[in-house]
């Protein structure tokens, strides 16, 4: 696998903990400062757009009756929520309707919460680490500008903070700047990088870096991987090589594999979750830009649909603008902004 001279951008890992398992919990160090925080700039984002509609939706109509709920269900699917979703939605407000049950827009927002929450509860699952697998290794995939390697820095900080030690590796290797910026995210975070020339085998370059964490007996190797286009059989193959390469080091490797998807790519995000989980059994799903976005309907068309966890949700560009999902805290920001 070696046919180009892999290069290490080295820091000095950090200590194993000798824990079993590590997770990352709401009572992490500056965690629970961060949500509110978090949250209130991904309320701000949708106060543009869904929280101002349903308001203005509220304002209008002084009764709750049928015709409100229509309006409901069209300004959900204009959001992004996809069709199955909104009629489990729309069909938990009928039901309450039937039985008198919305007695006041307060009461329609509480049914909202409830029944958004009941769709999302079943994803929010956060990401385990096994210490038992070491180097536990995540693969990063996704389409072209998704943001993979924006979320791999973030993790890399997060799982630093964590007290673990971690690699990269740059096997996005057809894009000229995305070594460039991995290595930007390996100083930052004082984490090695792994690399190859522009152009390398993406398999290889990933083969080195497994090959040097277990040498060096790292806690957590994140392999990036070139964006690319569902649609694109070639480079889907691709990936599924680089998981084989993997699996000659280590067997059950990839041990997660995250799939990063932009909050504003609306429905197509089901279609790219569905061929990346066929082509390389995607395990958790981190939805990116959220911030960027006046919708947030995603988020429930990837869960009632993929039934496929949610790790994490990306609400800004700085190292610290990765939030593990949390169901609460985002229905509110969708209802309430």
């Amino acid at each position: 696998m070696k046919d180009k001279q892999a290069l290490v951008w080295d820091n000095p890992p950090r200590l194993y903990t000798g824990q079993t398992e590590y997770m990352f919990s709401s009572n992490q160090g500056g965690e629970a400062d961060e949500k509110p925080r978090l949250f209130r700039r991904l309320g701000r984002a949708l106060k543009l757009g869904f929280t101002y509609d349903l308001n203005d939706l509220f304002k209008r109509h002084k009764q709750i009756d049928d015709e409100l709920l229509e309006e409901i269900e069209t300004l959900l699917l204009t959001s992004d929520v996809g069709v199955d979703a909104t009629n489990r939605i729309v069909g938990g407000l009928t039901a309450r309707l039937a039985r008198k049950q919305l007695d006041d827009t307060d009461a329609v927002r509480q049914a909202l919460h409830e029944d958004m929450s009941s769709i999302l509860e079943p994803v929010a699952q956060p990401l385990r680490l096994d210490a038992d697998k070491r180097p536990f290794v995540i693969l990063m995939v996704g389409v072209n500008g998704s943001g993979k390697t924006t979320t791999i820095g973030k993790l890399a900080r997060r799982f630093k903070q964590q007290g673990l030690s971690v690699m990269l590796a740059a096997g996005d290797t057809f894009r000229a700047a995305a070594v460039e910026q991995l290595q930007q995210w390996g100083t930052r975070n004082d984490v090695p990088v792994v690399a190859q020339p522009t152009g390398a085998d993406s398999a290889s370059v990933v083969f080195d870096a497994l090959q040097s964490a277990r040498a060096r007996d790292i806690d957590v190797l994140i392999a990036d991987t070139a964006g690319r286009l569902h649609t694109h059989g070639g480079l889907m193959e691709e990936l599924k090589k680089v998981c084989r390469v993997m699996s000659k080091q280590m067997t059950d490797a990839p041990h997660e594999t995250l799939l990063v998807i932009d909050a504003g790519t609306g429905q197509n995000a089901l279609n790219q979750a569905q061929e990346f989980k066929k082509a390389v059994g995607v395990t958790g799903i981190v939805i990116s830009k959220l911030d960027g976005t006046a919708k947030g309907g995603t988020v429930f068309s990837v869960a009632e649909n993929l039934s496929l966890p949610i790790r994490f949700i990306g609400v800004g560009e700085a190292a610290d603008d990765l939030q593990e999902f949390e169901v609460a805290g985002f229905v509110d920001s969708i209802l309430r902004g």
